[in-house]
């Protein structure tokens, strides 16, 4: 699939107020505001831009940080990472591939049974699609 394009009002039209602030201006949802809870059913989760599948319910944990947390993203090719320096702090952001929308970040301190990684994604940039 091609990059997603869209102009500024394309995007405010498709987008909650919250959702553009996040996903268009890198911003942060309040946490433990969103839909944050581990559920056992399968599952994809999709950008909320452009409808890309990102994440895997099966690979959400509970990190107790207030936003949905997975060990690893669907696939390498589904997201991008760039540092972030933003607010003092040196992170790694996560963006769509498809459409560059801000996600969330990755930090090192996920299961370590697994990955060790735990992908903090704000949850008004997801949708899910149960039995996907």
């Amino acid at each position: 699939m091609g990059k997603v394009q869209k102009t500024e009002a394309e995007w405010r039209e498709k987008l909650t107020p919250e959702q553009y602030h996040v996903t268009r201006e890198k911003g942060t949802e309040r946490p433990f505001t969103g839909d944050y809870q581990v559920e056992a059913v399968q599952g994809i989760y999709h950008c909320v831009c452009c409808g890309a599948p990102l994440f895997e319910n099966e690979h959400k944990f509970e990190a107790h940080c207030g936003w949905p947390s997975f060990d690893r993203p669907l696939a390498a090719a589904s997201v991008e990472e760039h540092q972030d320096d933003s607010h003092g702090m040196r992170r790694i952001e996560v963006t769509c591939r498809r459409c560059d929308a801000h996600l969330g970040h990755v930090f090192p301190d996920g299961p370590a049974e697994t990955t060790g990684q735990r992908y903090c994604i704000n949850s008004v940039a997801i949708t899910f699609h149960a039995g996907e």
